[in-house]
């Protein structure tokens, strides 16, 4: 924003997906708690999902994001999400954790089979792979979510008698850019409902549209 947001709290620095604001979060958290919290949520390892090939994300290493000559490149333009990649898979799992009380699952592509009859032949069950943040702050990630469509950048998501909560995004090619210097985005938006007990996370992408002004909201 131009003119600037003014003294903001976390709650707003999500509603106005603030990159400054996300900026000073991350160095005050400091490169060391900034990767184990990058690692934890699974962005530095494949999700085991049930399909072939899956492609692992390229990141900043703990050593660079901690190196007191590189953290400005690094550990600063990682807290509000570029010059890194993960994949949509990675980052639909990672926002279920934090969302669904903390617990981070690998994820799978049907939850059962049936046969001809109906019957059930095979039940998948949910695989917790760790406790990624307490119960409380997850809550506490919720209401921020809901907040940032009742009143902050995805208010496009906003359905009257519906708790919906929600996450715009932005990224930028920079690879591409270097290479051809014509900046590319990706616009995103993951919405999650409902938010006093989620069942269900939904992330959209649009690659590279060709939009003026194109914005993740």
């Amino acid at each position: 924003k131009a003119g600037g947001h003014g003294d903001q709290d976390l709650a707003a620095a999500v509603r106005n997906s603030c990159n400054p604001a996300f900026m000073m979060i991350g160095q005050r958290i400091g490169g060391a708690d900034f990767f184990e919290y990058f690692e934890n949520f699974g962005f530095t390892e494949g999700t085991g999902i049930d399909l072939p090939g899956e492609a692992i994300g390229a990141y900043h290493s703990k050593e660079l994001l901690t190196d007191p000559n590189d953290f400005e490149n690094s550990l600063t333009s990682s807290s509000f999400g570029q010059t890194f990649k993960v994949t949509p898979i990675q980052m639909i799992t990672a926002v279920a954790a934090a969302v669904n009380g903390g617990t981070l699952y690998e994820p799978h592509i049907v939850k059962q089979v049936l046969d001809a009859d109906g019957n059930i032949v095979q039940t998948i069950e949910p695989e917790a792979k760790r406790q990624v943040i307490s119960e409380e702050t997850s809550r506490i990630v919720c209401e921020m979510l809901e907040s940032v469509v009742t009143e902050g950048s995805g208010k496009n998501a906003f359905i009257p008698g519906y708790r919906i909560g929600g996450k715009t995004g932005l990224s930028e090619k920079i690879d591409q850019a270097n290479q051809t210097g014509e900046m590319r985005n990706i616009l995103s938006f993951v919405g999650v409902a409902p938010m006093d007990d989620p069942q269900i996370a939904c992330l959209v992408l649009l690659d590279e549209p060709t939009l003026v002004n194109a914005y993740g909201s």
